[in-house]
């Protein structure tokens, strides 16, 4: 197997590690120049879109994008909520460790169950991004 094609296999593995499916609604919010772009492009060939946070549909996955110094990552937290279907999952993209806009994990700790949410598991997004698995506890999503 070439580099190559080991590379665009590993993009399409995190598209299924993101659990994003062909059918799914995807939300983008907070993406600017230092986004993942190889990220991005994998997502849009699994779903076909991205749709922004002012869309009116009901999304399945949201990728946030979240720096140190974006605001309350509460009050972004329960934003993204809003559209989510009671099955869905927030993605919080944050920089890793030694990067611009680091996010230290306590945050992430601590502003999640304030939001009603609970993390669920984390990964390596690409070189300079992590991603927190972040969803409804069960007993709230029945509650929703």
């Amino acid at each position: 197997m070439s580099a190559t094609a080991g590379r665009a296999e590993g993009l399409t593995g995190l598209a299924d590690r993101l659990g994003i499916e062909s059918d799914m609604v995807v939300m983008e919010v907070g993406h600017d120049e230092d986004s993942d772009e190889e990220l991005r492009r994998v997502v849009v060939e699994r779903c076909g879109e991205i749709v922004d946070e002012d869309t009116d549909e009901v999304v399945d996955v949201v990728l946030l994008w979240w720096r140190d110094g974006d605001g309350d990552l509460v009050d972004t937290l329960m934003d993204a909520r809003t559209p989510l279907a009671d099955e869905g999952v927030i993605w919080l993209l944050t920089p890793k460790a030694g990067r611009d806009g680091h996010v230290e994990p306590s945050d992430i700790s601590e502003s999640t169950p304030t939001a009603g949410l609970q993390q669920t598991s984390s990964i390596s997004v690409g070189r300079d991004w992590a991603g927190a698995r972040l969803a409804a506890p069960r007993s709230a999503r029945s509650r929703r």
